[in-house]
């Protein structure tokens, strides 16, 4: 007895592909699709131990590429259609390339040298230097470090030098005593070094010399006073005691009216030589003492030919009591962060002066 349909032991001849291609549509999990796939190749082994234990000496033709020349299988099945060339099937997940890359072999190409060479550029190119760096830094040893040392030290000790020679020049203002009325008071030498109330002291001195005042006294009066009882007044700023010379020579101080307030020069003086034609300070005490007989005369050192009314020598008592007449009232402490050139001059009670 014969069935008219294929033998149920006859393996079908589906490939693993085929059979996943077929029982995988609608999954969405790669965990069943690999469920899937162990069930259906263990249906197939066990199919094809079945199809072992059950074929006889003739092989099956349908396992194999001879076809059947009378048109049937060995079971007496009828005609079986001629076997077309099997396709693969379509895939139909998106996890289907990830499967099979796992399976597949990993082939590992090696780069080409000039390739390799490329990529070391590449990486390389990403380190490149600062470009808003002007200049790298110079790398200085400790002998080019302690020459640089030693001439700044040079330099340094040449500008303290100059600085030492200027501030030992000496100059010459003249000036008046001032009480409401001009009192001539001589001529004043000092160094451009020297502090205004050295100054000051020198001008008290000139004045117990000479008996400035209406009283019979006067000398002792001058000899008494203290240089902070003085005041010095140039032009109409009045001068700070703590303040040298040097400072207004060095700076241009500009006052009022756009004239400097001392215009003193702040260049060094040119140096003396002696007779064998080499400079150098006095040493022993005779030659201090001729030099200080060859001290220039007042009237040849700079400064000598100012106005004497320009500088004034007040008792600060007086200017207390007068400060808001005229001219006291006119008066303003030195200030060096000032521009006197732009002030517009008022007196105490804010009236503006229409002339110099």
């Amino acid at each position: 007895m014969s069935d008219s349909g294929p033998s149920r032991f006859a393996p079908q001849n589906k490939t693993t592909q085929e059979r996943l291609s077929t029982n995988t549509v609608g999954l969405v999990a790669l965990s069943d699709y690999r469920k899937r796939r162990t069930e259906v190749i263990e249906q197939q082994e066990r199919e094809a131990r079945e199809a072992a234990f059950t074929t006889t000496s003739t092989p099956d033709r349908s396992l194999t590429d001879t076809p059947d020349p009378t048109g049937s299988d060995s079971t007496g099945a009828g005609p079986r259609p001629a076997k077309k060339k099997k396709k693969q099937g379509k895939k139909l997940l998106s996890f289907d390339d990830e499967e099979e890359g796992d399976d597949a072999p990993v082939v590992i190409k090696p780069k080409k040298t000039g390739e390799a060479q490329d990529n070391a550029g590449k990486n390389e190119s990403k380190f490149k230097p600062n470009a808003s760096v002007g200049l790298a830094p110079k790398v200085m040893t400790k002998a080019a470090l302690r020459k640089e040392a030693e001439e700044r030290e040079a330099l340094r000790r040449e500008f303290v030098a100059i600085q030492e020679a200027v501030k030992a020049t000496e100059i010459a203002i003249p000036f008046v005593f001032y009480d409401g009325a001009n009192t001539p008071g001589g001529i004043v030498r000092v160094k451009k070094g020297d502090f205004a109330w050295v100054f000051l002291d020198k001008s008290r001195k000139v004045g117990a010399e000479l008996g400035v005042g209406e009283k019979a006294n006067a000398q002792r009066t001058w000899a008494r006073v203290g240089v902070d009882d003085l005041m010095l007044v140039r032009g109409t700023i009045i001068i700070p005691h703590h303040y040298d010379f040097y400072f207004f020579a060095l700076n241009k101080s500009i006052g009022p009216g756009g004239t400097r307030i001392f215009d003193y020069s702040a260049e060094a003086p040119k140096r003396e030589t002696t007779a064998e034609g080499a400079a150098g300070p006095v040493t022993t005490s005779a030659s201090r003492a001729a030099a200080a007989k060859a001290l220039p005369d007042v009237r040849t050192l700079e400064g000598a030919d100012d106005d004497p009314t320009l500088t004034k020598v007040v008792d600060r008592r007086w200017y207390e009591r007068h400060k808001h007449i005229y001219p006291a009232s006119t008066w303003q402490d030195f200030d060096p962060e000032k521009d006197y050139t732009r002030e517009i001059r008022r007196d105490t009670g804010g009236n503006t002066f229409f002339y110099k």
